[in-house]
């Protein structure tokens, strides 16, 4: 009898277990819809990810720009790569599949138009900047090149100037006074501007060579010096789209936005010298 008793509850669970795996079933199809809803814009299009190699010099300006670009163009999303122009050249030559590439220095660039990675009419000089040394805060005790010889100024940091377009000016710089065999002895060498600023901020080193936008940022590093141009070349920053980018137009877009008033206006309030025309 006790059997019997238990036995008409049956069909109400089995009702009961239908309608769980049925609402289950329902909450997992509206997570699936609510997915693909974050995988589409607003206005239905394909969302399209940019990947933006820079120098590291650039970093703030650049991202704060491209914010500006994303709330105007909702369908684009940026990723960005920051580092030596060097080393960021040389994964472009290993076949990144880089959407704008924006160097400090020429060279980079132009190695890329020589092995048909960047079309050379396709390159516009977009900014300028300068050479600075610096030193940890609070304020700075030397005032020309050759005082980085005093026995106190036991390390110097320096970009790498194979990969480091700053680094490379750097030593150009000190080998125009002279003064390169015997700095070189001091130099511990950053893999970008921003890990030389690091050095000095932390007091790990005490003086390095960074642009001066580097120190819009900064509380903790003061500056020395502006380096005189004239010991090396000009510090100058082309962009272009690489024939091999995924997203050729959406990133040439990025790369016309950056000439707008707007834009300019960032990279002018961090320091760089904006190039109205391409020469």
């Amino acid at each position: 009898m006790a059997g019997r008793g238990t036995f008409p509850k049956r069909p109400i669970m089995i009702t009961a277990l239908l309608a769980v795996l049925l609402l289950l079933s329902a909450c997992a199809s509206g997570r699936s819809s609510g997915n693909d809803a974050q995988d589409m814009t607003s206005g239905g299009e394909e969302p399209v990810e940019l990947l933006v190699s820079a120098a590291a010099s650039l970093k703030d300006s650049m991202e704060e720009a491209g914010r500006l670009f994303e709330e105007q163009h909702s369908h684009v999303r940026i990723r960005y790569n920051f580092g030596g122009s060097g080393s960021l050249g040389q994964q472009l030559e290993q076949g990144a599949p880089v959407d704008l590439f924006v160097s400090a220095a020429v060279e980079p660039m132009d190695r890329l138009v020589d092995k048909g990675i960047v079309k050379a009419d396709s390159v516009q000089l977009m900014f300028r900047n300068s050479l600075v040394l610096i030193e940890p805060g609070p304020k700075p005790s030397i005032k020309q090149l050759d005082e980085l010889l005093r026995p106190d100024v036991r390390i110097v940091a320096v970009g790498q100037p194979d990969t480091v377009p700053a680094g490379e000016y750097a030593a150009e710089a000190l080998q125009h006074e002279g003064l390169w065999d015997e700095v070189e002895s001091k130099a511990v060498y950053g893999k970008d501007v921003s890990q030389v600023l690091a050095y000095v901020e932390s007091g790990n080193a005490d003086a390095g060579f960074v642009y001066k936008t580097d120190l819009t940022h900064s509380s903790k590093a003061v500056l020395s010096m502006e380096i005189n141009q004239g010991l090396h070349q000009p510090i100058e920053y082309p962009a272009a789209v690489p024939v091999q980018a995924k997203h050729p137009e959406e990133a040439s877009e990025l790369l016309a936005f950056m000439k707008t008033p707007e834009v300019k206006a960032i990279f002018q309030k961090a320091g760089f010298d904006v190039v109205e025309e391409s020469p």
